[in-house]
């Protein structure tokens, strides 16, 4: 058993963690997870249906900054184990996913605040000082312990088994679970006030309204704004592109008519001397 616990650790710190580390790899999918926690197990034809399951119910899953709603990549290790483990399948597999999901999100945004936050300032420091070791060092440092602790949760849930697993699950009240899940709808709105804090000014205002209009009063989905909103960057690039570009114009034009003008001046000025 201790075996299967170290193995289903080190995947979910190497995918979950190298998601985080490289950045939008999709490490984390349940389609990578299943198959690689099923061939670690011996069993990869049980991780690659798990996989491929729990990548239909996960596939729409896209935790970006504050906007998160689940962490399928520990849900997908643990029930893939669980059911190579214990014999079930997706009978297995499937009740303990989104669970899972849920709880690796409110754990994984703990350790941010707890591990991560603290530090925030120290790299202020070290970005002032121009130390560019010492952020270096503090990013992969606190990257590896960061998800060296999130990896011991898995750990020691396949230490203790499938069933204490889904007691302790059981055990923790409805409030509490509704608690966490109201805290992870509020991360989306955390995570647009950072970056209106970051990004806000007057010229991008206009456009921050209009996609407030056409999502909230004309129900447009989230993928008929992304439209608009590429098909007026798009038109904006083209358009300050042309503006560059008759800008660039109108300065070589001026700089041959200063040159001429230097050009004429000294040519008559020859002619006044001789």
């Amino acid at each position: 058993m201790f075996y299967q616990a170290l193995v289903v650790g080190l995947c979910v710190w190497l995918t979950v963690g190298g998601f985080e580390l490289c950045g939008f790899s999709q490490l984390y999918q349940p389609i990578v997870v299943g198959p690689l926690v099923g061939f670690l197990l011996g069993d990869i034809q049980t991780g690659l249906k798990i996989g491929a399951s729990l990548q239909a119910i996960f596939m729409g899953v896209v935790n970006i900054g504050g906007a998160t709603s689940a962490e399928p990549g520990m849900a997908t290790a643990l029930s893939t184990a669980f059911a190579i483990i214990l014999g079930g399948g997706l009978a297995t597999a499937l009740p303990l996913a989104l669970p899972l999901a849920v709880i690796g999100l409110q754990i994984k945004n703990l350790e941010f605040v707890a591990i991560i936050g603290p530090f925030a300032s120290l790299f202020d420091k070290f970005a002032e000082k121009g130390m560019e070791k010492g952020i270096v060092f503090l990013h992969f440092g606190l990257w590896a312990l960061q998800w060296f602790i999130y990896s011991l949760v898995p750990f020691f849930a396949i230490l203790l088994g499938a069933n204490t697993v889904k007691t302790a699950i059981g055990l923790i009240p409805k409030v509490i679970m509704g608690g966490l899940t109201v805290a992870g709808n509020l991360l989306p709105a955390v995570g647009m006030a950072m970056l209106l804090k970051s990004l806000w000014n007057k010229n991008n205002a206009a456009f921050y309204f209009l996609g407030f209009i056409l999502s909230a009063y004309l129900n447009l989905p989230l993928i008929a704004v992304s439209v608009i909103a590429f098909v007026i960057a798009i038109t904006m690039g083209i358009r300050d592109y042309q503006i560059s570009k008759l800008q660039n114009k109108d300065n070589k034009e001026v700089m041959n008519d200063s040159d001429n003008n230097e050009n004429n001046s000294d040519e008559e000025e020859e002619e006044f001397l001789s």
